[in-house]
């Protein structure tokens, strides 16, 4: 399968994923239904305009497009085998998801990308303060900011298990993708340190709609020092600028 047919899969099964026709999905793009149609089946190219408008149609980044699963989970488990990644805690990335969308999850604006900013700011912040990771997540550089690479796989889980439940909600006039919990955090799997870190998050940057936490996470030194594409460090906290840190070292 080239990657013509590869990205036309893909693109089929978000639209389906968001309730879309194929008219639909051509008018929001500005294109006729049959091109549609040939994108779909790997008949024709795709712009990169055309790339553009459908990540911010479908709410994800373009290079979630253009990469193969396959080949970023071999990447990360190449890197955790070399002990340049912490290890992933799947579970406590579970209840630490659940918390941010108890306590901000039904604001308008929290939706899919202002989540990864929120879940990257607290497994960083909680980096630097300790020096040990809160889930372990792995964060790609992608356009929009850091994001999660264990997300999609874990959500999935999630609404199998009944946690939560995934909705598509349209949010000044693009669509958003929004997760609605279905049970309580187990608090119980969070220490104090852990829990106010994720509330300091929440309060700080949770209002931000997804344009604008993801600006602010760009001037982040983690995201700023990594390739594009590239899996971000987490020892790179320690060379954050004093707006972006959590720790005050000259205490130390």
């Amino acid at each position: 399968m080239n990657s013509r047919h590869i990205i036309g899969k893909k693109i089929k099964q978000l639209r389906e994923k968001f309730n879309l026709t194929q008219d639909a999905l051509a008018k929001k793009l500005g294109i006729s239904r049959p091109s549609i149609s040939q994108i779909e089946s790997g008949e024709r190219d795709i712009s990169s305009t055309e790339l553009v408008k459908l990540s911010e149609i479908f709410e994800v980044p373009i290079e979630e497009l253009l990469t193969s699963k396959k080949k970023v989970e071999k990447e990360i488990i190449k890197l955790k085998q070399k002990s340049k990644l912490p290890p992933f805690n799947k579970d406590r990335f579970k209840q630490v998801l659940l918390y941010i969308l108890e306590k901000c999850g039904a604001r308008p604006n929290v939706g899919k990308t202002v989540l990864y900013k929120l879940l990257y700011f607290c497994d960083f912040d909680h980096y630097e303060l300790y020096e040990e990771p809160l889930t372990g997540a792995t964060y790609r550089k992608i356009s929009y900011g850091p994001a999660p690479c264990e997300f999609e796989k874990t959500v999935e889980e999630m609404k199998r298990q009944k946690q939560v439940q995934e909705i598509t909600t349209e949010y000044y006039g693009q669509l958003q993708t929004k997760y609605i919990p279905l049970v309580e955090p187990d608090l119980t799997k969070l220490t104090a340190a852990q829990k106010e870190v994720i509330d300091k998050v929440i309060e700080k940057l949770s209002f931000l709609d997804a344009k604008a936490i993801s600006d602010y996470s760009h001037e982040d030194i983690p995201w700023k020092a990594a390739k594009e594409k590239e899996i971000i460090d987490y020892e790179l906290v320690f060379y954050r600028t004093p707006s972006y840190s959590v720790r005050s070292y000259f205490e130390e």
